[in-house]
């Protein structure tokens, strides 16, 4: 009897003891404390949810929409095409939205090169050259770009361009884009591609000798500051309007998660995602 009851009080001061309440149940994953207005972050493998905020909140994803883009153009078309960047192309950007290393009218590359150069350095006028040439024209391509979207489970996007440059219509949610991502960063070309830190361009026309591209996610990049060993691909995405938007995909011990974040105003968005 002595021996039950030593037993029993043992297994009250356990339970009760105050050094045990620091195990009361966490808040989280409700305290990261990103700052950026949504984001989330999503096992690959299962769907679940990580952690989430604001993840059905439509917001302007801004270059992050290349992800879409390069997958859609990857599923639908031939990598050893010939892409050429029309007029159309060129030009239908906005006015100071830049133009990556002074393409011209008429240049070509392959759409492998062409998908490098638009997800390693964000180039708009590559984003349109091939929606053109994988989809006939920008507008049938984008088609293919929200029934793609749908297919993907995403019911609170609707795209109207390629680049992402900021337009009122064009909306999706961080939920929304995570989906995607874990479609993109399954795909092994779309992988080997976004991966890439950096690589070389065939010539142009005002680039006779060809060019060098680098990766602009500064958390793939070693010499970065921001720079998260887990990292493997992902892509940015800013315009005023949008903020600063990120999606990243990251694997440690065979766990794979994308996450995504949305409208960051101050920069945070390398940050919030190391957090998430």
């Amino acid at each position: 009897m002595k021996k039950i009851i030593s037993i029993l009080l043992s297994f009250i001061l356990a339970v009760f003891s105050p050094a045990m309440t620091v195990l009361a149940r966490p808040d989280w994953p409700a305290d990261t404390g990103i700052e950026s207005e949504a984001g989330i972050v999503v096992d690959v493998d299962s769907g679940t949810v990580l952690y989430g905020q604001n993840i059905r909140v439509k917001k302007s994803p801004a270059s992050i929409t290349k992800v879409l883009t390069a997958l859609v153009a990857i599923e639908n078309g031939n990598l050893d095409d010939t892409v050429t960047f029309t007029a159309d192309a060129m030009n239908n950007v906005e006015s100071d939205s830049g133009n990556k290393n002074n393409m011209a009218e008429g240049d070509q590359m392959t759409l492998r090169d062409a998908l490098y150069f638009m997800l390693l350095t964000s180039s708009n006028q590559a984003a349109n050259a091939i929606a053109e040439h994988v989809g006939g024209s920008q507008e049938e391509f984008i088609a293919m770009m929200n029934q793609r979207a749908e297919e993907l489970g995403c019911v609170d996007s609707h795209f109207v361009n390629p680049s992402g440059l900021y337009d009122e219509e064009q909306m999706t949610t961080v939920y929304d884009m995570a989906l995607i991502g874990i479609a993109a960063y399954s795909n092994p070309v779309m992988l080997e591609i976004s991966q890439t830190k950096n690589c070389r361009m065939p010539a142009t026309a005002n680039n006779p000798e060809g060019f060098s591209i680098y990766q602009e996610h500064r958390m793939l990049d070693p010499s970065r500051e921001e720079y998260y060993v887990y990292a493997l691909a992902g892509k940015t995405g800013y315009t005023e309007l949008s903020g600063q938007t990120l999606i990243t995909y990251a694997v440690k011990e065979n766990r794979r998660l994308v996450a995504v974040t949305m409208k960051s105003t101050q920069f945070t968005h390398y940050k919030d995602t190391t957090a998430l």
